[in-house]
């Protein structure tokens, strides 16, 4: 299945992007895609309903706005250099360990809504990422039995405001968390549709230029593996997103590096999840 959300920003329905490509109104289902409805077996019931109800549910019209394919999570787990190419570029030693880092919730808007500029913001950089959504609750959970606790596969493009990052002090989540740095979506695709997420091709594009073209395969730590690994730390809820890392290609490891200014597009996709496209935007 491919989840979607769709209306006016904070007041998103559910709804349903079919095989074909046509996107229904599931809001019959009664109830949005968050933690109760993951953690309650929400997924199964959907399945359910849209085999009975798809047939005859609302279509909905071209240029309806997408927001982000779940309702914000309890947190959001991002993992750093996990990518070969991109340690290099980044003229760091590869990680012995998944290196972890938050990004807030309040950073997640749609797939396709403006990438706002944050104040006084002079380096923003973009990284396209394959997010993990969780179903089940996961607490020492081993890499075998990780798979089980997965919902689905998301796009994320992972904004970074590279001086707040990695010049101002402190953690990296300064530099992670402006309100538009997390888009999401166009939607959430089960697990059963994504059978190897360990094998996607990923990538990014500015004002028509590819920056990024890789894939999951040069991940270091694959999907199951953080999985288990961040749950030996934490609780993952139901809802919560695991955000696997980028590519070489980010605007840092240009040499000069060029970052994003006001009218730029930023279009990104990976195999089986869709494409987004941000346009760039001032704060006003």
């Amino acid at each position: 299945m491919k989840l979607i959300r769709f209306g006016e920003p904070g007041r998103e329905r559910p709804g349903l992007q079919l095989d074909g490509g046509e996107r229904i109104d599931a809001s019959a289902f009664g109830q949005d895609y968050d933690e109760a409805f993951f953690g309650g077996g929400g997924l199964g019931a959907l399945r359910d309903w849209a085999a009975r109800e798809a047939p005859r549910a609302p279509r909905l019209p071209a240029g309806t706005r997408l927001g982000p394919p779940i309702r914000r999570p309890s947190k959001i787990v991002c993992v750093g250099l996990n990518f070969r190419d991109h340690a290099a570029e980044s003229g760091m030693a590869l990680p012995g360990e998944p290196v972890l880092f938050f990004k807030a919730s309040s950073a997640i808007v749609g797939p396709n809504d403006a990438l706002v500029l944050p104040r006084d913001s002079t380096k923003v950089d973009w990284e396209v990422e394959l997010a993990i959504v969780i179903e089940r609750t996961a607490s020492y959970v081993t890499v075998e039995q990780a798979p089980d606790h997965i919902a689905g596969y998301t796009l994320h493009n992972d904004y970074s405001e590279r001086a707040f990052q990695l010049e101002r002090g402190g953690q990296w989540v300064k530099g992670k968390s402006a309100d538009t740095f997390a888009p999401l979506g166009p939607y959430l695709a089960t697990r059963d549709a994504i059978p190897d997420p360990g094998r996607l091709r990923m990538w990014l594009s500015v004002n028509g230029t590819m920056r990024q073209d890789s894939t999951t395969a040069n991940m270091i730590f694959g999907v199951a593996a953080l999985v288990s690994y961040i749950s030996q730390f934490m609780t993952l809820l139901p809802g919560d997103v695991v955000s696997t890392g980028t590519p070489a290609g980010v605007g840092l490891g240009m040499k000069p590096p060029v970052y994003l200014k006001e009218g730029d597009l930023v279009e990104l996709g990976i195999d089986g999840l869709g494409e987004s496209r941000q346009r760039v935007v001032a704060f006003a």
